[in-house]
């Protein structure tokens, strides 16, 4: 899980023993085989429930996912099939408008940063990935390409999850 040690929003520095917390419980969800979070968890996939097609590409000075939104319901498991149409690599991020916002600012500050979680997916430019993810809880989602630029230009969406 892509996750930021150091000055938090206040100035001030993040307890070492927050960060031991913090990792203590990334490893047990990590161990138990999936990633909890606000917004669901990896999903199985050998059990999907339905298949949801993503397109990700570029029309003129936009960038955009098409469907731009996309419904589910609760206890639903998706399997996410990402295609990038696109001439630049993009990336599939599921999370909260919280969330997104918070991990753009940090990309924006660490360009490079490499996903390694179940609600991300990096696809390269004409090339096909693939997520599956169970949502557990109802409410407005969003899914978004943090690459510096891309979600300025536009490349945003929403999972509606009744």
């Amino acid at each position: 899980m892509s996750r930021f040690v150091g000055p938090d929003s206040t100035g001030g520095v993040v307890s070492p023993a927050a960060v031991v917390v913090a990792f203590v419980w990334l490893s047990i969800a990590h161990a138990l085989g999936h990633e909890a979070l606000a917004f669901g968890e990896h999903g199985d996939p050998n059990k999907p429930s339905r298949t949801v097609h993503v397109v990700m590409r570029e029309d003129g000075s936009k960038m955009i996912y098409v469907p731009d939104t996309i419904e589910v319901k609760k206890g639903d498991q998706i399997r996410f099939v990402v295609d990038n149409e696109g001439l630049f690599n993009h990336e599939f991020i599921l999370g909260t408008t919280h969330d997104i916002r918070s991990h753009a600012a940090a990309m924006k500050k660490n360009p490079d940063m490499k996903h390694d979680d179940g609600h991300s997916l990096t696809v390269g430019m004409l090339s096909r990935g693939e997520l599956h993810w169970r949502f557990t809880r109802a409410g407005r989602f969003v899914y978004a390409c943090l690459i510096p630029g891309h979600l300025e230009r536009g490349m945003k969406g929403t999972i509606v999850v009744k």
